[in-house]
């Protein structure tokens, strides 16, 4: 109980003890007032500290991984000039090719085809092979085959073939080699077959038809959405050092049948590489299924 606190309530009194009441009256000096209980403390809500705020910048990683000698500073500049080279061409044959000068724009990208190849084999070489060098050369591989070779093979079509036919199979090309490439990126490498068709030898497929075969059909619009597809299956197909392997008679006879008939040569030389996958997929297949 608090004593001497003032209150304006007549109904609670005290009197002072020395003070007895006189003539029947008494004085009175003050209210009572109850004491309150002091609220507790509000518990504000605790706030994580922020964290320190790191003051240096992120380090870029180095392009070349390894040793910084001269040696490997020239190799590596020359695969990844290689690889610009191939996407140079590339858009170089976007360009010819919205002009009307097909066959430069196709033998450019010819030339992305021997760049492509030469990059890889120039950082083998020297021994840097980096991140940034296979990123490099799947862009570039981007813009020169998923690109550039649809842009030819429509300008090369588009003269008698109806839009709605040409644009989806030139479409199909791109997504196709897109995917080809994503799938690249992220699947482990088999030193001796491909799965699927690579897009390099699309571009070279379809850049040389548009260079032996200027009259064309609609046979050919089929040709290009069957190649589009065949990229992004899992037929295997053999690399070039597979190649190299077979008997020396092989090679003379399409030697010998270029100079007889270039064109038909080359469409029949097509036709059996791009069997050769199913007919791999289907050996492997049988002779699997076959118990030893």
């Amino acid at each position: 109980m608090l004593v001497g606190q003032r209150s304006y309530d007549p109904t609670a009194t005290i009197r002072r003890p020395d003070d007895a009441p006189r003539d029947g009256q008494h004085r009175t000096i003050g209210t009572i007032v109850p004491l309150r209980p002091e609220p507790a403390a509000l518990a504000l809500p605790s706030v994580p500290a922020e964290p320190a705020l790191d003051s240096a910048a992120p380090r870029v990683p180095r392009l070349l991984p390894g040793e910084h000698t001269w040696r490997r500073r020239i190799g590596f500049l020359l695969a990844n000039g290689c690889t610009v080279a191939s996407l140079l061409l590339g858009v170089t044959s976007i360009f010819l090719a919205i002009a009307g000068d097909l066959r430069i724009g196709a033998l450019c990208l010819v030339g992305c085809v021997v760049f492509d190849g030469l990059d890889g084999g120039v950082a083998r070489a020297f021994g840097v092979s980096s991140p940034f060098g296979a990123q490099m050369d799947s862009m570039a591989d981007m813009c020169s085959f998923g690109i550039a070779a649809p842009v030819l093979v429509f300008r090369w079509l588009s003269s008698d073939t109806p839009l709605y036919v040409l644009g989806p199979a030139c479409a199909l090309i791109a997504v196709c080699a897109a995917i080809r490439l994503a799938r690249f990126n992220v699947s482990p490498k088999d030193g001796h077959y491909f799965s699927g068709i690579p897009t390099t030898i699309v571009a070279c497929i379809l850049a040389l038809g548009c260079l032996l075969h200027p009259n064309h059909g609609a046979p050919i619009v089929v040709s290009i959405a069957v190649l589009a597809l065949l990229m992004v299956t899992t037929f295997p197909y053999a690399k070039l050092a597979q190649l190299r392997r077979l008997p020396l008679w092989l090679a003379i006879v399409p030697i010998a049948g270029g100079l007889l008939d270039l064109s038909t040569t080359f469409l029949a030389l097509v036709a059996v590489y791009l069997l050769s996958g199913p007919a791999i997929w289907l050996f492997r297949r049988r002779r699997t299924a076959t118990p030893a």
